[in-house]
């Protein structure tokens, strides 16, 4: 499935279609809310999505070159440009960052991160989930050396806890929702730990960026006005955006919020500074490439992710 960005010949102004890539994420659900609201019209923009049903889908149909665009964590990022080198994209936008979100789960008779000593924990390698366990058990003074790691799908993972395939697992919503709701789980650590660690992104291929920078800074404005129809619907106590991007994830509204409560987001005007050079996104990524090279997960060659901030600059203008 190819999706991207192609110009309209014959419009006048021009006209650019741009197709995003969406899985099941809240964070990610803002531009699917856009393309059904009709936001990106103002800028002379058509925006489709293009579904997905798993974040790791995403990554690997960049890798495999079908999508020139992708919505996927820093450690993701971190993994791709340690993949495909030549291939790795530069960071336009920081969609969220997880506070609480982000969740290692565990079997109710585990007590604790410590006691997860020898046990098998679930996690997807392609998605965050070596990373941030590895963080959860370094704040209890264990490495992933000390426990078993089975790799699995996302969409697997409440059903393994609950008959015992694995004692933890790391994942975050929707995923996460099924297990907590049935009560055969609590939750040990989550993202709220390691604040200004776990971040969202958008990210474009550096040469398709290049062609088609003024298509993407309206993308980037069709984003902001997501978020400022949300909170307008939010104020007046009508959850009808709350409703649309639930529903796409196949939650009820109620799961959706709270999983919103574990994300912050940061407007474009807060943003200038967040993606200017040496600022937090930069330290993010090296910080995320080093623990990633310990891990052994990225080798020590790999190019770190480069952050683009003319384009937020020019979306403020």
């Amino acid at each position: 499935m190819a999706v991207g960005l192609l110009s309209l010949a014959g419009c006048s102004p021009r006209r650019h279609e741009v197709s995003v890539p969406v899985s099941s994420w809240p964070g990610y659900e803002y531009f699917f809310l856009a393309q059904q609201k009709g936001l990106a019209e103002r800028y002379n923009l058509k925006l489709t999505t293009a579904q997905f049903s798993d974040p790791q889908e995403i990554v690997h149909a960049y890798l495999r070159g079908e999508i020139p665009m992708a919505q996927l964590t820093t450690v993701e990022l971190v993994d791709i440009c340690g993949r495909a080198p030549e291939r790795c994209p530069e960071v336009v936008l920081i969609l969220d960052e997880s506070r609480g979100a982000d969740l290692l789960a565990a079997r109710r008779d585990v007590g604790s991160v410590k006691a997860l000593a020898g046990k098998t924990i679930g996690m997807t390698f392609s998605t965050l989930g070596p990373y941030f366990v590895s963080r959860a058990l370094q704040r209890s003074g264990l490495t992933l050396d000390q426990v078993v790691i089975r790799n699995m799908p996302l969409a697997e993972m409440s059903e393994a806890l609950a008959k015992g395939h694995v004692d933890a697992v790391a994942f975050f919503p929707p995923f996460s929702d099924a297990a907590l709701r049935a009560g055969h789980s609590r939750v040990l650590f989550d993202s709220r730990q390691i604040p200004g660690e776990i971040f969202d992104v958008l990210v474009v291929e550096s040469a398709y960026l290049k062609q088609n920078f003024h298509a993407i800074m309206k993308l980037l404005k069709t984003w902001q006005d997501a978020h400022r129809y949300a909170h307008r619907y939010a104020r007046a106590h009508a959850p009808e955006a709350a409703v649309v991007m639930a529903r796409r994830q196949n939650v009820s509204v109620e799961e959706f919020q709270a999983a919103e409560r574990g994300l912050v987001y940061f407007s474009l005007a807060e943003q200038r500074a967040l993606l200017a050079p040496g600022g937090l996104m930069e330290r993010n990524l090296k910080a995320v490439q080093q623990v990633q090279q310990r891990l052994k997960l990225v080798r020590p060659d790999a190019p770190l992710p480069q952050v683009n901030a003319a384009l937020v600059q020019e979306a403020l203008r």
